[in-house]
C-alpha cells in the first residue's frame, strides 16, 4: 500500500471510530502492523494533527487542521446522518464504509454542540432491501469506473424473456432499488436509452471508446424525455 494511501486510511479511521481507539484496532482497520502504526501516528502528528494517546486506552484525534470548520442546522445534520446510515442496507460494504468515512470527516469539522447532535440524532432508517437481489457476475468497479471515465462497455445481457444479446453501451449511471440494481445506458445497438438489470449482465468488459463529455447532456436529455415540460 502506498504511504499516502496508508496515512489517509489511518486518518479516516481516527475520524470514524469511537475515541479513544486502541492501536490494535487501528492496525486492523488499516491492515498494517502495530509497529508501522506507531510510525504513521508520528508522521500525522508531525504534519500538524493533534492526536492524544494514552497507554492502555488508545488514540483520540483532538484537532484536525486538514479540514476547514463547517456548520449545519440541526435538520441538515439529521438528513446527512439518515442518508449515510441508509447505505448500510444497500448490500455494498464499500459504499457503506465510504459513507461513514465521509460523515466522519464532516463531523470532525463541526463545533462541539453540532458534533454531539450528530452522535445523538433522532432519525433512523428501518428500510431494508429484498434479500433476494441477484448476485453480480462481474467486478462492479469496472462498471463504475466506466461511468466516471465516460468510456463504453461491451456486455452480454440476458433479458427478462431469457433472450441473450451482445452490445456496446455508454454507461450513464447505476440505480439502487429494493430488489435489483439497474444500469442506465445509451445502447449503440438500438441507438436509444436502455435500462439493464445489473444482475442479468452475464459478462462485462471495457469497450475501448469514449463518449466524453456527453454523459451530463445525455442524462439531461433522458430526464427530459421521461418528464417532458408542459407546452
Amino acid at each position: 500500500m502506498a504511504r499516502q494511501d496508508r496515512l489517509m486510511r489511518l486518518l479516516a479511521a481516527l475520524r470514524r471510530l469511537p475515541a479513544p481507539v486502541t492501536a490494535a484496532r487501528l492496525a486492523a482497520e488499516t491492515e498494517i502492523s502495530q509497529r508501522q502504526l506507531y510510525r504513521d501516528i508520528a508522521t500525522l502528528r508531525a504534519g500538524g494533527l493533534l492526536i492524544d494517546g494514552a497507554a492502555g486506552l488508545g488514540y483520540t484525534l483532538t484537532e484536525d487542521p486538514v479540514l476547514p470548520p463547517q456548520s449545519f442546522s440541526r435538520f441538515e445534520i439529521e438528513a446527512l446522518m439518515l442518508a449515510v446510515s441508509s447505505l448500510e442496507h444497500f448490500s455494498d460494504a464499500r459504499l457503506a464504509e465510504a459513507g461513514r468515512d465521509a460523515m466522519a470527516r464532516i463531523i470532525a469539522t463541526l463545533p462541539d454542540r453540532q458534533a454531539r447532535q450528530a452522535m445523538h440524532r433522532a432519525l433512523r432508517s428501518w428500510w431494508r432491501p429484498d434479500q433476494s437481489r441477484p448476485e453480480i457476475a462481474f467486478d462492479l468497479d469496472v462498471l463504475l469506473q466506466a461511468c466516471w471515465d465516460e468510456t463504453s462497455l461491451r456486455i452480454r445481457y440476458r433479458d427478462l424473456k431469457e433472450r441473450v444479446t451482445e452490445r456496446e453501451i455508454w454507461p450513464l449511471g447505476v440505480s439502487y432499488g429494493p430488489q435489483s440494481l439497474m444500469l442506465l445506458g445509451f445502447c449503440q445497438l438500438r441507438q436509444d436509452y436502455r435500462t439493464f438489470y445489473v444482475g442479468r449482465i452475464e459478462t462485462l468488459a471495457p469497450g475501448g471508446t469514449t463518449f466524453r463529455p456527453r454523459r451530463a447532456a445525455l442524462l439531461r436529455d433522458y430526464a427530459a424525455s421521461r418528464h417532458p415540460t408542459d407546452r
